[in-house]
C-alpha cells in the first residue's frame, strides 16, 4: 500500500516509521524543513517500547503529485482544512483519506474538502508521543488504533486500512461506531488535557494530586453526562474508573496540550475540553468544570499571543 502521512509531527512520525518498517511505501509531508531534511538524509528514527528503529521514508515540504492508496491526516484539528487541501494532489478516485485528530469536529471539515464518501476517522489511544529533534520521534506507549467510516465508506475498505496498520504492529481494528469511540476517548482527554496544561503535571501527577485529581475526574464526568444525554452509545458505565485506568497505563505521559504550552503554542483545547460545553449546550447539560478549564487555558494562550 502506498501511504502519505500529512503532518509529520510526533504522532505522524510514529505512524510513518512503523508503517514504513512493515514494508509499506510511505511518504511524509510536513512544513518543518529541518525535519524533512533529516528524514531524507538519515531516515526516520523512532524510539519506543518495542526498541529503536530507523525507517526509510520520503519526505516533502509540499505534497507530491503522486496518487496514493491512503492519505493520513495527522495534523492538529486547527490545521485540518489546510492539510486536507494540501493532500488533494495525492488523492485519486480510489484513495481513502484517514483523519486522526484529538477531540470532536475536525472530520466534518475534512469531509467538506475531500468528500465524505472516501473519509475514515481514526482514534489513537495511549501513545504519549513526542519529537526529540529533527528526524527523531519517541513514544512511551502504544495502546490502540480504531478506525471507522465517517459516513458512507464501505466497511471492507476500512478493514483493509486496519489490516495494514495491524501488520505494522499497531493494535488496530475497524469498528462500526467510531462516533461512540470518539466520545470514550474524549472522556479521557478532558480529564488530563487542560489540567496538565495548566499545572505542568504529567497524567499520573494530575490523577494522584489532592487538588487536581478531583477536578480531572469532574471534567470526565461532565463529558460522560453530555454523551449520555446526546444518546451516544458509549460502553462506559463509570467515567472515573475509565480515566483512572487510562492514567495508570501512561502515568509519565504529557498530553499534547501540555506539550503545546511548554512550547508556548496555542493548544487544541477548543475541540477537547471545549467540545463538552459546546455539545452540552445542545442538550441542556451544565458543564461548569470544562467551561472554566477552557477559559483558563485560553486566557493563558492570549497572553502569549499578546507578548
Amino acid at each position: 500500500m502506498k501511504i502519505a502521512i500529512v503532518g509529520c509531527g510526533a504522532m505522524g512520525s510514529v505512524y510513518a516509521a512503523l508503517l514504513a518498517s512493515s514494508g509499506q511505501d510511505v511518504v511524509v509531508v510536513d512544513r518543518w524543513a529541518a525535519h524533512i531534511d533529516a528524514i531524507n538524509s538519515n531516515g526516520l528514527h523512532l524510539e519506543g517500547p518495542q526498541g529503536t528503529k530507523r525507517a526509510k521514508v520520503r519526505g516533502f515540504l509540499q505534497a507530491p503529485a503522486e496518487t496514493v492508496d491512503l492519505v493520513v491526516l495527522a495534523v492538529k484539528a486547527s490545521d485540518v482544512h489546510t492539510g486536507a487541501t494540501q493532500a488533494l494532489p495525492m488523492i485519486g478516485p480510489h484513495t481513502v483519506v484517514l483523519t486522526i485528530q484529538n477531540g470532536l469536529g475536525a472530520a466534518d471539515t475534512v469531509a467538506q474538502v475531500v468528500g465524505a464518501e472516501r473519509l475514515a476517522v481514526g482514534i489513537a489511544s495511549g501513545f504519549g508521543a513526542s519529537l526529540k529533534g529533527p528526524g527523531h520521534a519517541f513514544h512511551n506507549a502504544m495502546q490502540a488504533m480504531r478506525f471507522g467510516a465517517f459516513e458512507s465508506l464501505a466497511f471492507e475498505r476500512v478493514q483493509a486500512v486496519a489490516e495494514a496498520w495491524k501488520a505494522a504492529g499497531f493494535d488496530a481494528q475497524a469498528v462500526q461506531d467510531i462516533h461512540a469511540m470518539q466520545w470514550e476517548k474524549l472522556i479521557c482527554n478532558v480529564a488530563y488535557s487542560a489540567p496538565c496544561a495548566l499545572t505542568g503535571m504529567t497524567v499520573g501527577e494530575v490523577m494522584n494530586d489532592a487538588d487536581m485529581g478531583p477536578v480531572s475526574r469532574a471534567a470526565a464526568t461532565e463529558a460522560w453526562n453530555v454523551a449520555k444525554a446526546l444518546g451516544v452509545k458509549i460502553e462506559v458505565d463509570d467515567p472515573v474508573a475509565l480515566v483512572q485506568q487510562f492514567g495508570q497505563r501512561m502515568p509519565n505521559a504529557k498530553p499534547s496540550a501540555l506539550q503545546d504550552h511548554e512550547a508556548k503554542r496555542v493548544s487544541e483545547i477548543d475541540v477537547i475540553n471545549g467540545a463538552v460545553p459546546r455539545y452540552g449546550a445542545r442538550v441542556g447539560v451544565a458543564t461548569p468544570v470544562n467551561s472554566t478549564l477552557v477559559s483558563l487555558v485560553k486566557a493563558r494562550e492570549r497572553q502569549w499571543k499578546a507578548a
